[in-house]
């Protein structure tokens, strides 16, 4: 198991693989806004769980298994989003699902999601949360 802090840089990894061919040390120092040497201790210790494939100063590839669990860090990063939203939290979505993401239990996590499909699939139950919500404020 993964902490806090390697999820950050595995997810961030992930997030760069969709879009970039090369994902470089100094690209997860920016993003992160933590130091070289930071990067390069947490990438090691990545490497040798098997999420990635990485030598110094060389590309930063994702294996398969770093794959699948990139992937759902950031659906989960973005569940948790979508979750802000659907409560009307006035927050920052994306710090407050910073915050969150990683002291959430699975558990917690699919009833999360269960709840925002049902809410989705529902509109009148949406709409009816959206004006209780209205009235509070």
């Amino acid at each position: 198991m993964l902490t806090p802090s390697l999820e950050d840089y595995l997810e961030e990894i992930y997030r760069f693989s969709l879009s970039l061919d090369t994902v470089r040390v100094t690209d997860i120092s920016n993003r992160l806004k933590v130091a070289l040497p930071s990067v390069t201790k947490a990438l090691y210790k990545l490497r040798d769980e098997s999420y990635i494939k990485y030598e110094r100063y060389g590309e930063i590839k994702l294996t398969d298994k770093g794959k699948e669990l990139g992937y759902y860090l950031v659906e989960r990063n973005q569940l948790l989003q979508e979750f802000l939203a659907l409560i009307c939290s006035k927050c920052n979505f994306a710090a407050e699902a910073e915050a969150m993401e990683h002291y959430l239990s699975t558990a917690t996590i699919d009833a999360i999601k269960t709840l925002n499909e049902f809410m989705k699939g529902n509109p009148s139950w949406q709409k009816a949360f959206n004006e209780f919500m209205n009235l509070k404020d």
